[in-house]
């Protein structure tokens, strides 16, 4: 993270950020002003969840069909059934959060681990950055773990930029908060689930997608784990081009999300879903 006073801002005017950034505006303001929006946005809501939780899902290894989380009630001891289970719970729980992310965001990041793990939870390690010498479980992120002391201090950081504020678009502020917490890996499991729906707490809060309707998770795994891998790769770098390519895949995600419910919108319409 910069040391500068206001580093968000100053990713904001990394060369292509302020395209992605209108871009992404346009896409959600088109979806917003669907004819379906004045009359049936919870429905869209509820399923932008369902997608949403889905697609963050599988980014984490279980690549579940929508039909088959939509209709299981069991979510128990098999691993992919706990990874679908603890981000089906955290989407649900990210719209609770809301009021506190302001004030306390690294609350609201204990609590989402508390609730990824669920009913699983054992000792002391849940909910909590993890201490020195305590392992991490994150498959999909072979990146070097940064130390417990450099998470603590960057989760500080990180903090005090949310807690400040500022006139960043949500789109970085999104981005980096998703970036940050995947590089950090803070907790001993589920830190890529954690860090999506921390971007979805952005998204929502910051006004830009108050309805929860565009699931940037639906986009995320639609590019690919490659894609996501390589753009994450362009944050871990710290350069600006690195950090431009991550934004802008992340905006893109975005889009992808509202293609997603802007699909659904028309659904409804047509009598279909």
């Amino acid at each position: 993270m910069s040391s500068a006073s206001d580093p968000l801002v100053a990713l904001a005017g990394l060369p292509g950020v302020a395209d992605s950034v209108d871009s992404v505006r346009k896409a959600v303001d088109r979806v917003y002003g669907h004819r379906v929006m004045r009359r049936r946005s919870g429905e869209i809501t509820s399923e932008a969840a369902l997608r949403g939780a889905r697609g963050s899902a599988a980014l984490s290894g279980a690549d579940w069909v929508l039909e088959e989380v939509r209709r299981r009630t069991d979510f128990g001891a098999e691993p992919e059934a706990l990874t679908v289970g603890a981000a089906l719970r955290l989407t649900a729980e990210a719209g609770q959060l809301l009021s506190i992310w302001r004030q306390s965001p690294l609350r609201v990041l204990a609590r989402l681990h508390l609730v990824a793990v669920g009913s699983t939870a054992e000792g002391d390690v849940v909910g909590r950055p993890r201490l020195a010498g305590e392992p991490v479980v994150e498959p999909l992120v072979e990146a070097p773990l940064p130390s417990a002391d450099e998470v603590a201090g960057r989760l500080d950081g990180l903090s005090r930029l949310i807690i400040a504020g500022g006139s960043a678009p949500a789109l970085v502020t999104a981005a980096v908060v998703h970036g940050e917490l995947l590089a950090l890996r803070p907790f001993g499991s589920y830190n890529g689930l954690v860090a999506r729906a921390a971007e979805r707490i952005v998204l929502i809060n910051s006004g830009l997608d108050p309805k929860a309707i565009c699931p940037a998770e639906v986009g995320h795994a639609e590019q690919g784990t490659e894609a996501y891998l390589a753009a994450f790769d362009g944050y871990l770098s710290g350069t600006a081009e690195g950090m431009a390519a991550w934004i802008a895949h992340c905006g893109r995600a975005i889009e992808l999300g509202v293609r997603e419910s802007t699909a659904v919108c028309e659904a409804l319409q047509r009598g279909a879903a």
